[in-house]
């Protein structure tokens, strides 16, 4: 497979740094994106529910560190390799 520029996707980028250089609050903007995020670990940890919202939260942190760390892992394995 051969990896290319192609003019849509150099519009595609344009519109996007555009987009963001727009934003006033970063944050705001991908709020709803990181609370979804770590809700994929609160249901992890806590499929049932039943830990109180503090705990639970908590562990999810803690699930979404050890998943970042097995990223960055599989990341320099593969550089390693290449």
């Amino acid at each position: 497979m051969e990896w290319g520029i192609t003019m849509a996707g150099i519009d595609k980028r344009i519109a996007v740094l555009v987009s963001w250089s727009r934003t006033g609050d970063r944050k705001k903007r991908t709020r709803p994106a990181r609370d979804a995020f770590l809700a994929r670990f609160e249901r992890e940890v806590d499929p049932e529910g039943v830990l109180p919202a503090e705990e639970r939260r908590e562990r999810a942190e803690l699930a979404k560190r050890a998943y970042m760390l097995r990223l960055a892992k599989r990341s320099a394995q593969a550089r390693k390799k290449g």
